[in-house]
């Protein structure tokens, strides 16, 4: 599977990786639930098909305990990214996802995430959005240089998106930046460029856009995209478009990864074979971008 060296932290992860949201299990939001046995199977699946970057985050419900349950014995076969700033309550019936930006909730997220996923280090520590004056001024930018220090964590990242990413990147602390993107949603093109020109390494989220409109799970607004871009019209033989989504995604010159999230197995051997396809040509993604563009 194709590699791609994460901005300047020196290792080398898929292009194609495994964001870990649909193991959340019950009890928490949506409607699929994927019971213990199966996300075992799955998480094995993915490392066996050579995918070496996992990310997950202390508010995805069962994820991390999952992964260190299913994993613990090929923690060399794979980077680990998660996330901090979750200040998650767990109901009876659901999950309630809060962010709070202050040193305990910070200190409490590294240490319930090392000992779910059965690790002493986290490659990637990640914060779960907030804007760069409230993280430096609550010092929890020295707090994770300072976990790294510790040998705690190995590198820092945020997961964020505009308006807040032109002043995260001007702290020139974070070493890898996570974005939506993707040919449905193409917004953050020109900011993933900017994250990148300084260095740091690009994770893309979203890069698939829940497959559009042949998703499991339906989201209209990327549908009308779809639709009002007639972007079937680009779609070669033999080409679904969840390939097509997820070929452009990739095609990005700064995409190091694009972590895409499912349980079901047949699907995640199609994300592989599109991803194994590479890009799509130039003169597509243009188009593509075009017809976007101008909706």
């Amino acid at each position: 599977m194709f590699k791609r060296r994460l901005g300047n932290t020196g290792i080398e992860i898929t292009q194609l990786g495994y964001g870990t949201m649909g193991l959340r299990g019950p009890n928490t939001w949506g409607v699929r639930v994927v019971e213990d046995a199966a996300a075992e199977r799955f998480l094995n699946r993915v490392i066996d098909a050579g995918i070496n970057f996992l990310d997950t985050a202390p508010d995805y419900g069962l994820a991390e305990q999952r992964i260190g349950r299913a994993l613990g014995n090929r923690r060399n076969e794979f980077y680990l990214a998660t996330k901090c700033g979750c200040a998650y309550v767990q109901h009876a019936d659901h999950l309630e996802i809060k962010h709070e930006w202050n040193q305990e909730v910070i200190q409490r997220n590294l240490e319930t995430s090392l000992e779910r996923l059965e690790t002493d280090y986290i490659d990637l520590m990640q914060f779960h959005g907030g804007d760069a004056i409230t993280l430096e001024e609550n010092g929890l930018v020295d707090q994770l240089l300072d976990f790294k220090s510790q040998g705690m964590i190995r590198h820092i990242g945020v997961s964020s998106k505009l308006p807040d990413l032109p002043g995260l990147i001007e702290l020139g602390v974070f070493e890898t930046f996570q974005i939506p993107y993707s040919c449905l949603a193409p917004e953050h093109h020109d900011i993933i460029t900017a994250a990148s020109e300084s260095g740091a390494g690009i994770i893309i989220r979203g890069g698939i856009a829940h497959g559009g409109p042949d998703a499991e799970i339906q989201r209209p607004n990327l549908n009308d995209v779809w639709t009002a871009a007639k972007l079937d019209e680009l779609l070669t033989e033999d080409m679904s478009r969840a390939e097509f989504i997820l070929r452009f995604t990739l095609s990005h010159p700064h995409c190091d990864t694009t972590i895409v999230g499912t349980c079901n197995e047949d699907h995640l051997a199609e994300n592989i074979a599109a991803a194994n396809k590479g890009p799509l040509s130039a003169e597509l993604v243009k188009e593509t971008l075009r017809r976007v563009s101008a909706l």
